[in-house]
């Protein structure tokens, strides 16, 4: 006879194994090696249950785990990759990145930062590329550093010697390790870059990622399945009026089905409401912004939440001038410089940040728009219970 107990555990560790997926799609032995011993473990179940449910691919070997994710839109600026101090990247860090692994794609199997800033200056000198880059300014270096210790976080990069501080100081070179095993499974798509033929950036990013049209009614359902649950594993809440009729009769039909799906495999919890669903994590671990967070940034967003819950908008003027008041009335729990000139706008473009990386507001020019989900963080007015006398 089986063990429930045993059953339950294989079932448990599994779960985890998944979730170290989600939360980090690349492990690696060095960064991940517990987490990589699970995946290893349990990588037929989680190749056959992703398959079959997202149609994402997973690729494991000795020192790697990789998730070949594929993003459910293209046009989702609000999770982008950050510096070593929080702040975002911009165009020129992307391009210097993508640079960046193309000059690593040839290099041998050590470098130098000296020596691939060369390699990506020749490469933005490109007459087809022609892109303005010249490391002539520390901002420009900072750039290049900033990409390299994102390479160093994902172990693409492994320092050897040195350190990139040094090298922006014009003091010192920083000596690596190319780690081509990681390097190689970076790159993720349906297609290869070199079978792409359109021309502009937005017609090759679509045909990057473009999958085939489904020509029967169970593919079709099939592409539907694995499309929303992709969204409900990477959104942290899906709207119906942000889906096509197709997608949204699919998940109104099925969404018992794909949630409890989602709910065994990954240990998520279902919220759904009038507006859509969203796949609540009750451990708070498979999400790069958390709300609510402690310190001051944490404070000012939740804020912000509880304001907007009970409005359909609000001008960002007006935002303001919440923010600066609230600085008053807590700044002694805050950080200092919150009531300066100009501090209650940055306080406010954080939190906007995080917000609407949650899909709780939507950022227009001169004003946010409260998404219905937003309403979670609505604050009720207290119930006062009366007490028949003597009944203590």
């Amino acid at each position: 006879m089986n063990d429930p107990a045993l059953s339950e555990q294989d079932a448990s560790r599994r779960r985890a194994a998944l979730r170290a997926l989600l939360r980090r799609p690349l492990l690696t032995v060095e960064s991940d090696p517990q987490d990589l011993v699970l995946v290893r473990r349990y990588q037929a179940e989680l190749r056959d249950w992703l398959g079959k449910e997202t149609g994402w691919r997973l690729q494991v070997d000795a020192e790697t785990a990789r998730l070949f994710k594929t993003a459910p839109t293209l046009d989702d600026g609000t999770h982008p990759a950050r510096g070593k101090a929080g702040e975002a990247f911009g165009r020129r860090r992307y391009v210097v990145l993508c640079l960046a692994l193309a000059a690593l794609e040839r290099a041998d199997a050590q470098t130098t930062l000296g020596r691939l800033a060369e390699e990506v200056l020749n490469a933005a000198a490109e007459p087809d590329l022609a892109f303005p880059f010249t490391l002539d300014s520390r901002a420009e270096r900072s750039d290049l550093v900033a990409v390299v210790r994102l390479l160093l976080g994902w172990d693409v990069l492994r320092r050897v010697s040195g350190d990139e501080e040094s090298y922006l100081s014009a003091t010192g070179d920083v000596l690596y390790d190319v780690r081509r095993v990681v390097l190689a499974s970076l790159l993720t798509g349906v297609r290869g870059p070199s079978t792409v033929t359109a021309t502009g950036f937005e017609e090759r990013l679509a045909e990057l990622t473009d999958e085939a049209v489904p020509d029967t009614d169970d593919l079709r359902n099939r592409a539907l399945r694995r499309g929303l649950t992709r969204r409900l594993l990477e959104d942290p809440v899906v709207y119906y009026d942000d889906l096509d009729d197709a997608e949204r009769a699919y998940l109104v039909s099925q969404r018992a089905a794909i949630t409890r799906r989602i709910e065994e495999a990954a240990g998520l919890v279902t919220e759904a409401r009038a507006e859509g669903v969203a796949m609540v994590d009750p451990d708070d671990e498979l999400t790069d912004v958390r709300m609510p967070e402690q310190r001051t940034d944490g404070h000012v967003t939740l804020l912000i939440a509880e304001y907007l819950s009970g409005r359909s908008s609000a001008g960002r003027d007006e935002l303001v001038a919440f923010v600066r008041d609230a600085a008053v009335r807590h700044g002694s729990y805050w950080r200092k410089g919150v009531t300066e000139p100009g501090a209650a706008e940055e306080l406010l473009g954080i939190a906007l940040e995080k917000l609407a990386a949650l899909r709780l507001v939507e950022t227009l020019p001169g004003r946010v728009l409260a998404r219905p989900a937003i309403a979670r963080y609505a604050l009720e007015e207290p119930t006062v219970r009366e007490t028949r006398r003597g009944a203590e």
